[in-house]
């Protein structure tokens, strides 16, 4: 992959699927390729009272395409923005003008955040080419590259037209042309009962993304009603370990001490979780630089393990 501007320029298009992030300015030498789609998939906590769609509308890279995480989702549950299905999320890429030979780049307005949980969702259904830009919106910023705004524009009306094709489907309407091929990867996804039974089997080392406070049943989780405390058997391993400052992924070396230090064996199985799916792709993103391509999320996390009936927590403090 190449990680600079005079780089890009003599490699082009071709980036490895060995790395997950592209830097900005490949993606600035890159930005006028057909084939190489940029997603927008900004999503906030809701106590951070920011709106994804209004920052798009007012900032955006060039000719990008905005990724709602909450309407390219699961409409079978009340968990925040589950997994879809495979049809749904064909049908929502479709809608969104992504094709199979598109090269993906995924980037937020935090910098290193909700585009690694886009990241995760094109690969668990088949789509490798996929990479977050390294250091997202404000790193593209700082480093004095254009954006533009629009009130109204095709990108939103195509970000519209695929959460409309995700609810048609799951009302059980025919949606057609779906154009976008999808291959599931199971192996990439853990439900409810695989966690608990990994409780007791160990398949998987179970890492923690979320702070160590709300881990260790001391600080409050950000949703009402809802316990701190964590899985047996899971460690805490917060997703801002990372980055750097300027939410630049890790060196290899950096990360491959961070998961040292929380004693996480990079020779055996690996599962994440945080608190609704989204930051523990973070931890998953890291590990894929270190060769770990198979990292398992447990997409209900934390919000649907301890609102789930009987279920064990350690520390819990509600």
């Amino acid at each position: 992959m190449a990680s600079s501007g005079s780089e890009a320029k003599a490699y082009h298009a071709p980036i490895s699927t060995n790395e997950p992030v592209v830097s900005v300015d490949w993606l600035h030498s890159n930005l006028g390729d057909a084939d190489i789609k940029v997603l927008d998939a900004s999503w906030y906590m809701a106590h951070e009272q920011r709106n994804p769609i209004q920052e798009y509308q007012v900032a955006h890279i060039p000719g990008a395409l905005f990724f709602d995480l909450n309407g390219i989702a699961d409409r079978k549950t009340n968990l925040r923005h589950m997994l879809p299905s495979e049809e749904a999320f064909a049908a929502g890429c479709s809608a969104l003008g992504i094709e199979n030979n598109d090269g993906v780049v995924v980037y937020d307005g935090m910098g290193l955040f909700s585009a690694a949980r886009v990241w995760w969702m094109f690969r668990v259904f088949g789509h490798d080419k996929v990479w977050v830009l390294d250091g997202g919106l404000p790193k593209w910023r700082a480093s004095g590259y254009d954006v533009e705004s629009s009130v109204s524009n095709d990108a939103i009306l195509k970000a519209s037209a695929a959460t409309e094709a995700i609810e048609k489907i799951y009302q059980g309407q025919t949606i057609s042309p779906i154009t976008f091929q999808t291959k599931f990867r199971p192996h990439l996804v853990l439900a409810l009962d695989q966690v608990k039974e990994n409780i007791e089997d160990k398949t998987y080392q179970h890492i923690d993304a979320r702070s160590k406070a709300r881990f260790d049943g001391i600080a409050p989780e950000p949703w009402k009603g809802l316990p701190s405390g964590h899985i047996p058997g899971s460690k805490c391993v917060p997703f801002p370990l990372m980055f750097d400052s300027s939410q630049t992924l890790l060196p290899a070396e950096e990360l491959k001490k961070q998961f040292e230090q929380e004693d996480i064996s990079l020779d055996s199985p690996i599962a994440a979780s945080c608190g609704t799916g989204v930051t523990a792709c973070i931890l998953a993103l890291g590990l894929y630089r270190l060769g770990k391509t198979n990292v398992a999320i447990y997409d209900g996390s934390w919000t649907e393990w301890a609102t789930a009936p009987n279920l064990p927590i350690v520390g819990s403090s509600s």
